[in-house]
């Protein structure tokens, strides 16, 4: 499903209720705020818009046994419902992984080769770090929207930035404001 017309696209980590909702253990508060700009960047990129899914395997082998040793409520059925893409956000095309980087095929297949990538989402430390790392690696130019991630805390966010900014000029950190400028001045290029 090749659809790079070579313009940016929109890669969304794992806006879900597993981050998303109070009631899950990992919840994080600051993804509300995300959400909304998030819900800025999304118009923008019109159909070049991926948002991505963590989902726990089926059964979890190697490292990822320890992992689910640490968090045994992922694995149980009960815990179904927070594995969707939130809401706002479910006429969306979607991809799901049991990994933290959500940069696997089926992304390169969508995004062409030689892709520019804005990426944004949940969490900063985590999967929006592997994401981004990967992508570096698979030789995408990415934009990183500091403001539209989020992390369990503060500090957690800004080491995780601290790290991606390291890997500049291949990865850029931007903010909601510049990004939308940015598609601004690409749209009127087009």
């Amino acid at each position: 499903m090749l659809m790079n017309e070579n313009r940016d696209w929109l890669m969304v980590v794992d806006l879900q209720p597993a981050f998303s909702h109070p009631d899950s253990p990992w919840f994080t508060p600051s993804l509300a705020e995300a959400s909304a700009r998030i819900a800025q960047l999304v118009p923008l990129f019109g159909e070049r818009v991926l948002f991505t899914r963590f989902v726990p395997p089926a059964v979890p082998d190697g490292s990822w046994a320890r992992y689910y040793e640490k968090w045994p409520f992922a694995l149980r059925p009960e815990a179904d419902w927070l594995w969707a893409v939130d809401a706002p956000w479910r006429q969306h095309a979607s991809m799901a992984s049991h990994t933290f980087s959500k940069w696997l095929p089926d992304a390169y297949e969508r995004f062409g080769p030689q892709p520019r990538v804005t990426l944004c989402g949940v969490s900063a430390d985590c999967c929006v770090l592997a994401t981004a790392l990967a992508a570096v690696d698979g030789g995408a130019q990415v934009r990183l929207v500091a403001d539209a991630c989020a992390a369990k805390s503060p500090a957690v966010q800004e080491g995780a930035l601290s790290i991606m900014a390291a890997r500049a000029p291949m990865l850029r950190i931007t903010t909601t404001a510049e990004e939308c400028a940015h598609m601004t001045r690409q749209e009127t290029l087009a």
